[in-house]
């Protein structure tokens, strides 16, 4: 069974930095395509960034030089460092995992991130 556990969320003010975290157990993870997605209080579930088995990454434009995913076959896991963080980032943000025929297969629970001052 495949289980992924997002952590690292919190509140922050605006201009700071967060560490996301997706640990990931049960399943193949190191070939898995693996994503950030992020749902705000009344708007639709929405592509932060992506990451493939190979280490290719896509950021949605609003995020573009501001947050960087990476992942650690060893450790199972899969991150993402938020810099520069605005109001606007305020969602939970959820992990996903799945084979490249099917990549959002496995859904964290999520974790809530809030940018206020």
């Amino acid at each position: 069974q495949v289980q992924l556990r997002e952590s690292g969320g919190g509140l922050v003010q605006p201009g700071g930095s967060l560490r996301l975290s997706c640990l990931v157990s049960g399943g193949f993870f190191s070939l898995y395509s693996m994503a950030w997605y992020r749902q705000a209080p009344g708007k639709q579930r929405e592509l932060v960034a992506s990451i493939s088995r190979g280490g290719s990454t896509n950021y949605a434009d609003s995020v573009k030089g501001r947050f960087s995913i990476s992942r650690d076959n060893a450790k199972r896991t899969m991150f993402l460092q938020m810099n520069s963080l605005k109001p606007e980032d305020t969602a939970v943000y959820f992990c996903s995992a799945g084979p490249v025929s099917s990549p959002n297969t496995y859904w964290g629970q999520g974790t809530q991130v809030t940018v206020s001052s």
